[in-house]
Order: C-alpha cells, then structure tokens, then sequence
C-alpha cells in the first residue's frame, strides 16, 4: 500500500526552492527552481519571500498536473529551530514563528515548514520535517565553549550527513546504529559530523565553525574578528555577509563554483591552487578533530554533498586522513528522496511524529 502514498517534498535553499511529487519512494515530478540573488534582494525580510517562492510551487503543481487535494502529506527540509533529536516533527504555528523571526538562527531553509503548514491548513494533510539542521545529540562536554556566556551548538547538514552514514552502513552491511563515522558534508557549507553509533555527538558548526567553504569564512582568529568588527569600516550586516555568503572562496576568487576554482587550478593559476588546497587542509583539520571525539574508533570517513564531486578536492583531503579509517565519497546529496523516505516511515507507522 505504500506505493499509493503521495508525498509534496519541498527543500528550500538560499536560491533555490527543490520541490517534488513521489508516488511511493520513486518521484513522479522534480524541479529546481532557481532565484538570482538580485531578484531576492527586493525583499526587505526574509518572510516577505513566502508569497513569491510559495507562487512557483503552486505553478509546479498545476504545471505536471498534481492536485494538492490528492497529496497524502507535506515532507519539508528543516530550519533552525529548537533543538532537539533527529526525527520526525510535526510543523505548527510556533515552528514556523521561530523559523521566519530567527530565534535560533536565521536561514533562507525556514520557508520550507511555512508553505508546508499553509498547503496543510488549506488541505488538510499532515505536514512535517524530517532531521533538520538543528538537530541536537551533542554530548555534554561538546556544548562547552572557553566563556560560560557563550555555549557551542548543533546545526549543521543533518540530513544529508545521516543519509550518508546511511548508506555506508549498507554498504557494509551493518546498521547505522552499529557504526562509528566521521561525515563530511561539502557544499556551500560544509559540516563535519563525529556519528556514534546512530547520534551525531560533535559537529562544526554550519554558519559560525570549520573549515571556510565556498562561501563561508568558517572558524577565524576571534581577536582579528573584534579588530574588523571595532574598526568602523563595516556594519553588523556587512560583517555577516562576509563571514556567510561572501567569504571562503569568493573572498579569495570571486566565486563560489569549485568547478570554476578546479579548472583554475588546473590552468596553473598558483593563488587558486594555494587556496583551494587549504580549504582541503582545513576540511582534513577538523576530520582530525573529529577523530579524537570518537577516540580513535572509527569505522569509516564519508565524504559528501556537491563539492564531493571534485575529486582533486576529496584527493587532497583522503591523502591527509586515510590513516585514520577508510575514506569513502559519495559525492552529490539525496535530500529530496531522504525527505520523502522519511514521510512514508510515518504514514506505514514505522516512525512516530514529534511535537515541535
């Protein structure tokens, strides 16, 4: 019976909305809309999007012939809300005010739950989130930061990066309960995650920590930051698009496509060569790192996310790590399908629906 199940899955990025219909576990219809930068700037908040990105899902819909009425449930990528296990949770009203106001961090990924709950309340069919990027398994001594005021938290590519261990798990023929993994996600942000045995105890922290990435500065020497941040010579809001959006590999190259920065490198250009390896020595860095949290008792490092498919990139990185456990790529991500997955666990009964 599950193959009748319909499922919306919706996966919303900083520019672009991921949207699909699944008939069972196999898609039916799949888009990437894409948005400019310069068309999203038009809007003042972060809310005001909804309408307009809420507008070409609809169009999907209509466009592939797919009635709303006929959709067994709303499947959406998580935002930054309140921490929690990975799982299952039902979107609500109080989600999605935390989500658009930011109270946890703000993300363009907060739009997702929002049209979700709004094709719910219209249609009746229940809408939830599956491992969102908040999810919290830390261990307690992850939480400490060196200042009491300040705590280290959880966000970071959960989905992604349990999807990941995942399938190395059945590749091995374990489960993912079994195993202890050190995942890397690398895309526009990378996140590397410490997994034992099915919780992910330790992870850099997506927006603020690791490794710079193509568009993020990462973890940075704290007294040059309050220099920068003292000096006058930028506001709050343009030191944030510095340390997410405009920094890592646009700050140094004026782009954010590892393809365009690889084919430079193979060109011979030395700063992008010089650069390019570094993101690999830090991304290696903190898998180090991410050893000592497991104690040295590690299964396997999975490589994945978009930036995997650079294999100059995950070659720089396997020669520095693969003296701690076997390295395995599995490059791209599988969201959509992991979203949808997840949604018909819960309509089988397999998986139980938590309340936000």
């Amino acid at each position: 019976m599950d193959k009748e199940h319909r499922l919306l899955v919706i996966n919303v990025g900083s520019t672009s909305t991921k949207v699909a219909c699944f008939k069972g576990g196999e898609p039916v219809a799949l888009e990437t809309i894409r948005y400019s930068s310069e068309a999203l700037a038009s809007f003042s908040t972060l809310g005001d999007q909804l309408p307009f990105r809420e507008e070409d899902v609809l169009n999907f819909l209509d466009k592939n012939g797919i009635r709303l009425e006929e959709i067994d449930m709303v499947v959406s990528r998580g935002g930054l809300g309140n921490p929690a296990p990975a799982g299952a949770y039902r979107i609500d009203e109080t989600m999605c005010r935390d989500l658009l106001e930011g109270k946890y961090g703000k993300h363009p990924s907060a739009l997702g739950p929002a049209m979700a709950l709004d094709f719910s309340k219209q249609y009746g069919m229940p809408a939830i989130v599956i491992d969102p990027p908040s999810t919290d398994e830390f261990e307690p001594p992850a939480r400490i930061s060196g200042i009491p005021e300040i705590e280290r938290k959880s966000a970071f590519h959960a989905l992604n990066q349990k999807i990941a261990a995942r399938r190395f798990a059945r590749e091995a023929g374990k489960t993912y309960e079994e195993l202890n993994l050190i995942v890397a996600h690398l895309g526009g942000g990378i996140t590397i995650g410490a997994h034992r045995k099915g919780r992910v105890i330790d992870c850099t922290h997506g927006l603020g920590e690791g490794p710079f990435t193509p568009e993020r500065a990462g973890s940075l020497p704290t007294t040059d930051l309050l220099d920068m941040a003292f000096s006058g010579t930028r506001d709050k809001k343009q030191i944030m698009s510095r340390l997410v959006g405009q920094g890592g590999l646009f700050a140094y190259l004026g782009t954010t496509d590892a393809q365009k920065v690889e084919d430079l490198v193979k060109a011979g250009d030395e700063k992008a060569a010089r650069v390019y390896e570094a993101m690999a020595y830090q991304i290696a860095k903190d898998i180090g790192a991410m050893g000592t949290v497991l104690k040295g008792e590690i299964d396997g490092i999975v490589l994945t996310g978009g930036v995997a498919h650079s294999e100059m990139l995950t070659g720089w990185i396997m020669k520095r790590v693969r003296f701690i456990a076997p390295v395995f790529v599995f490059p791209g991500e599988d969201e959509m399908s992991a979203l949808a997955e997840g949604g018909l666990r819960v309509l089988k009964g397999e998986e139980d629906v938590k309340p936000y």
